[in-house]
């Protein structure tokens, strides 16, 4: 459990500091195989069974470049309007740790494939921020490291640790960007809206997966201060691995309300990486930060430099799809959404499981109506991202299909989708195993009605005067004695005619 730290309210922050963001976002490349060698980049395997001599870092092997990753940088480079390298290498960044067998990991140090670029991202109200990109570099990924016996999960207390080295190697893109100044109060907004575009950028290019939760798309969240009026950048921390829109926007809010209880106090902010820790939405310390220098880069003499040739880089940006702003805007008008509920289902991080809900045949207004009106809502309630309530378009396709035919009610599709949620398998399986199953046999329904009539004579007499809407009274005693299991258009229905009631 992260200890109890000192903090300002963000609000009082805000009247003190300027924040300045800065953001390293590492992007697994879904390659068949890895940045250097053959073996399989698959993820969920068998721990250690998807390496190689390469990955291991054994004696006299060789690495060639994955020529697949080399393009799938490319692309990312040109969708955030980089300059593209004529030429790059790679090199060695020097560091000893158990889940990096080679003891260096091969990266780019200031020869970058992409760099210069930029990319302008929405708030939730229209505001377009603009973010400079200093850089997109290739380079592989370490392994995984697993911390066993202890409280918290990492290396501090734990009696042991496992590694598998399934993901060293496993192709990356780290896109840096340049400082970023000028988003004052708004800048945890910034933070998540940018990610989020990054994820829907090289998921829309098909270049990654990009699901966080396995993380394929990971963020280390820069935040330093500047008292207001200055020019001078503060001292920054990195927030190391954060892998949810929800966790980096918290993390870059606590980590400007610390560094300004810390410098209002008079004391110095440490540079140095943290840890994230989503239960208590706090940081703790990591290491000191180390510059690049201290990592002793130096050219990878066992790679020759990579060349993209002009008209190779012209055909890749020839191939590119639609970009996310052009297909929001096609998207938007194809389904008919107002300006707002259009911009609430791209704020709320369910534009990709509305479409493919679409797609799976639902209409545009039955897919807005469950994504937002009832998965929103409990993903908010459960303080999660949407999709890691795990529901999946299609869920939604037949939940909505046993509503529109009749064998459910909303009423009881919210507690199918409860039970969907909590991983009791499909609607289908769910409203049986539930027994929730819709009353429109004309028999149970009549029962249930004379009874509520016998014991409301009143409300009887009032249908039978005109007033019509006082059939609710006996449509709400039927719903209750059916436990919600009637259909609630066939009660009043049956009510008028059992009364002899023009509707």
């Amino acid at each position: 459990m992260a200890a109890t730290q000192t903090v300002l309210s963000f609000e009082t922050a805000m009247e003190k500091f300027d924040p300045v963001l800065g953001f390293e976002v590492h992007v697994e490349l879904n390659t068949k195989t890895k940045m250097f060698s053959s073996a399989p980049n698959v993820f969920g395997d068998e721990p250690n069974t998807d390496v190689n001599e390469v990955d291991l870092g054994m004696p006299g092997v060789l690495p060639v470049v994955n020529r697949a990753a080399v393009e799938s940088s490319i692309k990312i480079g040109l969708a955030l309007n980089c300059e593209i390298a004529e030429s790059c290498r790679f090199a060695r960044k020097n560091y000893f740790y158990p889940d990096t067998p080679k003891n260096f990991q091969t990266s780019q140090y200031d020869e970058p494939i992409a760099h210069d670029g930029w990319i302008d991202i929405e708030l939730e109200d229209g505001t377009v921020f603009r973010v400079e990109i200093e850089r997109a570099h290739m380079e592989e990924d370490a392994g995984k490291l697993t911390h066993m016996g202890g409280a918290t999960g990492r290396i501090h207390g734990a009696e042991y640790s496992l590694v598998d080295y399934n993901r060293a190697g496993v192709p990356l893109v780290e896109i840096v960007t340049k400082p970023i100044v000028g988003a004052g109060s708004r800048a945890p907004e910034l933070a998540r809206a940018y990610v989020a575009a990054i994820r829907e950028i090289v998921k829309n290019l098909g270049v990654s997966d990009a699901r966080m939760e396995r993380g394929n798309v990971r963020c280390d969240a820069n935040v330093s201060l500047m008292p207001k009026g200055a020019t001078q950048f503060g001292t920054r921390s990195e927030t190391k691995n954060v892998n949810s829109l929800r966790s980096v926007e918290h993390a870059v809010r606590f980590e400007i309300q610390r560094h300004a209880a810390v410098l209002s106090a008079g004391e110095k902010v440490t540079q140095e990486t943290r840890h994230w820790h989503e239960d208590t939405r706090t940081t703790t310390a990591g290491r000191p930060k180390s510059d690049a220098d201290d990592y002793r880069y130096f050219p990878e003499p066992d790679l020759v430099p990579v060349v993209p040739s002009r008209e190779w880089v012209e055909e890749i940006r020839a191939s590119l799809p639609e970009p996310p702003a052009e297909r929001r805007k096609r998207l938007k008008e194809a389904w008919g959404y107002a300006d707002a509920e259009f911009r609430d289902v791209v704020n709320a991080g369910v534009l990709d499981s509305v479409e493919e809900t679409i797609t799976a045949g639902a209409t545009p207004q039955a897919a807005r109506k469950w994504w937002m009106g009832e998965i929103v809502g409990r993903a908010k309630a459960a303080d999660v991202d949407p999709a890691e309530l795990g529901v999946s378009p299609a869920a939604i396709v037949e939940l909505n299909g046993l509503v529109e035919g009749g064998r459910l009610n909303n009423k009881m599709a919210g507690q199918v989708l409860d039970g969907v949620i909590a991983g009791e398998g499909t609607p289908t399986e769910v409203m049986e195993a539930r027994g929730l199953v819709l009353v429109s046999d004309d028999g149970p329904l009549l029962e249930a009605i004379d009874a509520a009539l016998a014991a409301q004579p009143g409300v009887a007499d009032k249908i039978r005067g005109g007033k019509v809407q006082a059939a609710g009274a006996i449509v709400g005693a039927v719903m209750k004695a059916t436990r919600g299991q009637a259909d609630a258009g066939r009660v009043k229905e049956l009510i008028l005619e059992r009364l002899g009631v023009q509707a």
